[in-house]
């Protein structure tokens, strides 16, 4: 399957990009090249195989949430630079309409 040069300005135009002849030549061979290998890659029978993520069953890397109390909360406020009832003040991120 081959991309023509048409299929490579008209994709560049969509991605704002400028080519002269000789680049829109050589990228309409790569982008070729990489549909031919992805046609290989349809035609590998993968009947049975669960989808993955990875190639090997990997482990989460993530720790169980666990809720744990937090005694020294004044050692945090006391490098606020504003506080209001025990709580941090923020500048305001939210435009109002």
């Amino acid at each position: 399957m081959g991309i023509s040069l048409d299929e490579v300005y008209k994709i560049a135009h969509l991605s704002r990009l400028e080519f002269n002849e000789e680049e829109a030549k050589g990228l309409s061979e790569e982008l070729s090249k990489i549909l031919d290998y992805f046609k290989k890659l349809g035609e590998v029978n993968t009947e049975g195989v669960e989808p993955t993520f990875h190639a090997i069953r990997v482990a989460t890397p993530f720790r169980d949430d666990e809720v744990k109390p937090f005694e020294d909360i004044d050692s945090i406020l006391k490098n606020a630079p504003e506080l209001k009832d025990r709580s941090i003040v923020v500048p305001k991120v939210v435009k109002a309409p």
